[in-house]
């Protein structure tokens, strides 16, 4: 390993010569404080950003091993070290002749969601951060001038402000380990108590900056009555008092402006934790919750629909589009999410087709009463979805209210942020109205036609280039030829998850589609291979920008990726 001066030899030693000089600094690099390595350099001229590591030896960081002693506690620290070398970089941004900020050094910031992710790892032995670093090249010559600052002034600078206890805040730290500690402790209580969802009392709901949820009312707190108080007790804040979402069928009431869209949300939200302040903190769903949307125009691949629709010509067994309507779509999203392994399916009528969540029902007497119905709506299975699959549904609105009435088991009202129990109320009111009388479905057989991926359909080449997956936006990705939105995918969390979705999908080709595998068999399989190895497993190079996503946000991209070709098969 060679030492500080003699990396500031060779960089100085670079200055305008071929940028394939740069080859000379790979290598190990001790500065005392903090060790750099390099593994690659700029190969083009106009590829200047290289992933290097910083490694700081645990007795230089010194950071306690309570803080990091068990997963989720490490989880918690890496995120919050990474959100603090992010923070750094950015004031560390150097602003150019027409006051433009540039960065030399760049992190990708995290959002309001805590994420298992390759920028930063904690262990006994040292604290591993990976950062961005740009290796100048100017006409196809080195500039290390700008590269000696890197190293010697912005690390330096990084590392004492990020990586080391002692210029941190302790009860910072403290705080946000063992909040997310009692987060996870109480999501892992739902299922004992019979909840599928929590949020505490006094939470505030609309925390996403605007970007998923309406401005008003993002500051207005919760309120619970008290015939609905549910009390979880965790390790660190003690017992925690809200509300409790029980399993089975619940219908929340209100209108848009009272804070029903935003409860939703939060809950299709609480599958991840939440950093202090957040106002979501303490808000807590079933790791398997998905919130099914309507997503016009998405790709639909041997999807089994019979359950919904009586339409032969439409190949109901195994519907395929390249360009599925709103309704469909959303029923061929919400069976993929059951086929991932969902327990809880969330719908809020903003978001959903009116008719696949219900249809009235009063108007039959004016239809043909002898002609079989085109659609069947949600609500007219969901009692039997939720008895034979133990799936779970919480269904949010109020021009679907009155179909969804007769089969819930709870019925809540949100009114100006405050909920209550009006189940009795609200069934009262409709009592001449029963529940939709529908032949029943055998799900046994639509559940056991598994889909199989071909592999030949999952392909990110692009001409020459073996392996092309970048992110074009916050919400596109694109995967060889294919390009794939996931803007009504509303838990992909976070833009690194879904650079790291194209990534997993160029992995899964690779490593276990040298033949046909189900969808469910291979969701299995990659997430045993990220428990177990984590995300560098994905790739051979270094990634400092790659998030964990669920199965399911990458079942959903699997599924809407338009080369997918499926084949049906009796299991």
């Amino acid at each position: 390993m060679k030492d500080k001066r003699e990396f500031y030899q060779i960089l100085s030693e670079l200055e305008g010569k071929d940028f394939t000089e740069y080859e000379r600094v790979v290598g190990d690099y001790d500065f005392s404080r903090f060790v750099v390595r390099i593994t690659r350099v700029p190969v083009q001229a106009d590829d200047e950003k290289v992933v290097i590591v910083i490694r700081v030896p645990q007795s230089i960081a010194g950071f306690p091993a309570y803080i990091f002693n068990t997963p989720i506690r490490r989880t918690a620290l890496e995120d919050l070290l990474t959100r603090k070398v992010a923070e750094s970089l950015s004031d560390l941004a150097r602003f150019n002749d027409d006051g433009v900020a540039v960065r030399r050094v760049h992190l990708p910031a995290p959002g309001q969601k805590i994420l298992p992710r390759s920028s930063l790892q904690v262990s006994e032995d040292l604290i591993e951060a990976r950062v961005e670093v740009r290796f100048p090249i100017k006409r196809g010559r080195i500039v290390s001038a700008g590269l000696i600052d890197t190293f010697f002034s912005d690390l330096p600078e990084l590392v004492n402000r990020s990586l080391l206890y002692c210029n941190l805040n302790p009860s910072e730290i403290d705080t946000s380990v063992f909040l997310m500690e009692d987060a996870d402790q109480a999501r892992s209580l739902l299922s004992s108590r019979g909840l599928v969802g929590f949020v505490s009392e006094g939470s505030l709901l609309g925390r996403d900056g605007g970007t998923d949820l309406p401005d008003y009312g993002q500051d207005q707190a919760l309120s619970v009555h008290r015939s609905l108080l549910t009390e979880l007790e965790v390790p660190n804040a003690g017992a925690l008092r809200g509300l409790g979402i029980h399993h089975g069928i619940t219908l929340i009431l209100g209108d848009d402006f009272s804070g029903r869209n935003e409860l939703t949300r939060a809950l299709a939200a609480g599958v991840f934790n939440h950093i202090p302040g957040d106002g979501r903190e303490y808000v807590v769903t079933l790791p398997d919750a998905v919130y099914v949307a309507s997503d016009t125009g998405r790709s639909v691949q041997q999807v089994d629909l019979r359950p919904f629709t009586t339409l032969h010509d439409m190949q109901a067994d195994r519907y395929s589009s390249d360009h599925a309507g709103a309704c469909l779509s959303q029923a061929a999203s919400m069976m993929e999410a059951i086929e991932a392994g969902a327990r809880l399916l969330l719908f809020d009528e903003q978001d959903s087709y009116p008719g696949f969540l219900a249809q009235d029902s009063r108007l039959n007497s004016l239809r043909n009463p002898e002609a079989t119905p085109k659609w069947i709506p949600l609500s007219a299975r969901a009692r039997q979805m939720a008895e034979e699959l133990a799936v779970s549904f919480v269904v949010s609105g109020n021009t679907v209210a009155a179909e969804w009435i007769p089969v819930a088991d709870t019925v809540l009202l949100v009114d100006n942020y405050q909920v209550s129990d009006i189940t009795e109320q609200a069934k009262a009111a409709i009592a001449d109205l029963s529940a939709s009388k529908m032949s029943e479905v055998d799900w046994t057989v639509t559940m056991e036609r598994q889909r199989w991926i071909i592999p030949s359909s999952i392909d990110p080449s692009v001409g020459q280039t073996e392996s092309l997956v970048r992110v074009l936006d916050g919400q596109t990705l694109q995967f060889g030829r294919s390009r794939l939105s996931l803007d009504h995918v509303i838990q992909l969390a976070d833009p690194s998850q879904l650079e790291t979705i194209g990534v997993i999908l160029d992995y899964a080709r690779r490593r276990y589609l040298d033949d046909m595998r189900p969808v469910h068999e291979l969701l299995d399989l990659i997430d045993r291979d990220l428990s177990t190895e984590g995300l560098d497993c994905l790739t051979d190079d270094l990634r400092h920008n790659l998030a964990r996503p669920r199965r399911y946000e990458l079942s959903a991209a699997l599924n809407r990726l338009p080369s997918l070709r499926i084949m049906r098969v009796e299991s």
